[in-house]
């Protein structure tokens, strides 16, 4: 009797929603199929008149392991960049399209003055090279390390040895300049440009963010160029390769299938991401400054009526959004090496969709958004192998879109800042 019952309420909730029915179908499918892999069980070819399809087939652990790492590294930085646009959305009530090169202009910062430091080797080093531009005494570069090409990133990255390992003082000080520059950006972009419209709707602030766009990405690409280049480097760069090292505590699970590198430059990644959301955590729900944003993000009208200082949260918006995107892009360029002037621009859809995703106003949507976001463009590539590993991307578009199908307010929905 109950399995019946089960079964029947099963046949009415499909008949009351077929969308439903087939996206629990497919799900169940590419879960089994998941399993079928891992297990190297294959099934088929099934022909159809269009194409052949397999069931299972032979996916190493550790290599769906390796692409799950992947995917939380992407989405730790995409989740840090979209608590920025989550905030500056529920407070300023506008969508800021200029936040990816927010983004990009807090990595080039940060990056060339960790060239500088790493590359001319410190401070007194650095003060002779000042004085040889000034004087001409003293020293004019390092080696090959020229100061100009040092400040616009076209030294080749293992001669500046711009890496955690090789240069951390380098890294640590790049990253609190990345933070320090884009807050500076953004709080003058809004003294000059969004504060005379404070008062404005919503689409006339997003065409206004869509100008400060443009004027951002270029004239990075001005003065750093439109290449793209290599700026970190992997010399002597410490990595663990997990597979073998679980097998190795654990030699009745046989010799390891594939490998997992993880190597330091993502777990510093993961590591500083995780303590900047906690500290903002702590931030919005322990401080006077953080009730504040929230009684903004409720009612901006009913915050001013109470006497909260709306300016000076607004301004404290950019700050801590603006930081977190400075990190988000310089912590993107130490996981992944490369940068140009497009880096966040090219972010930008990822970033936007994790905050729809995690529900527009939530700060822990847009982190979880983030998470799925980068999971399902990495994950996803256990199916989408050869020329369909350019889908993997659109995959994660997909997963929003569906997930807002049965959640139109988010997975977060109606939880705002907090």
């Amino acid at each position: 009797m109950d399995a019946n019952a089960t079964v029947e309420r099963g046949l009415r909730a499909a008949r009351g929603s077929p969308g439903a029915a087939v996206v629990w179908t497919v799900a169940a499918v590419l879960f089994l199929d998941l399993l079928a892999k891992l297990a190297g069980v294959s099934l088929g070819p099934f022909e159809t008149p269009w194409f052949a399809l397999w069931f299972g087939g032979d996916v190493a652990i550790s290599e769906a392991a390796g692409l799950a790492w992947s995917g939380i590294v992407i989405g730790a930085v995409i989740g840090l960049a979209s608590i920025g646009l989550s905030l500056t959305y529920s407070i300023l009530n506008f969508a800021n399209f200029a936040h990816g090169d927010y983004l990009t202009a807090g990595a080039f910062s940060g990056w060339a003055v960790t060239y500088v430091i790493a590359g001319v080797g410190g401070l007194l080093a650095l003060g002779e090279t000042a004085l040889n531009a000034v004087t001409g005494l003293g020293q004019s570069h390092l080696g090959d390390a020229d100061l100009v090409s040092l400040v616009l990133l076209r030294t080749p990255p293992l001669d500046a040895g711009a890496n955690i390992w090789l240069s951390p003082l380098a890294i640590v000080v790049g990253l609190v300049v990345a933070v320090a520059m884009t807050v500076a950006v953004a709080l003058a972009l809004d003294r000059f440009v969004y504060r005379p419209m404070r008062d404005a709707d919503g689409i006339s602030l997003l065409i206004a963010s869509i100008g400060v766009a443009f004027l951002l990405r270029y004239l990075v690409a001005f003065v750093f160029g439109n290449n793209r280049r290599i700026v970190t480097s992997t010399d002597q760069l410490p990595s663990l390769n997990v597979a073998e090292a679980v097998t190795d505590a654990l030699p009745f699970l046989g010799p390891a299938r594939g490998s997992i590198i993880v190597d330091l430059h993502e777990v510093t990644l993961v590591v500083v991401a995780a303590l900047l959301m906690v500290g903002l955590h702590v931030l919005l729900q322990q401080t006077k400054l953080g009730k504040a944003m929230r009684a903004m993000a409720d009612n901006r009208a009913l915050a001013q009526v109470t006497g909260i200082p709306t300016e000076r949260v607004i301004k404290s918006t950019w700050l801590i959004g603006a930081g977190l995107t400075g990190a988000a892009g310089y912590l993107l360029v130490l996981s992944q090496g490369g940068l140009g002037f497009q880096t966040g621009w090219l972010l930008l859809l990822l970033i936007f969709a994790a905050v729809i995703m995690g529900g527009i106003g939530s700060i822990y949507g847009a982190i979880a958004g983030g998470l799925v976001i980068g999971l399902a463009s990495r994950v996803s590539l256990v199916w989408l192998q050869g020329d369909l590993s350019s889908f993997a991307r659109p995959t994660a578009f997909a997963l929003m879109i569906l997930i807002l199908l049965f959640r139109p307010s988010g997975i977060f929905g109606g939880v705002k800042t907090a």
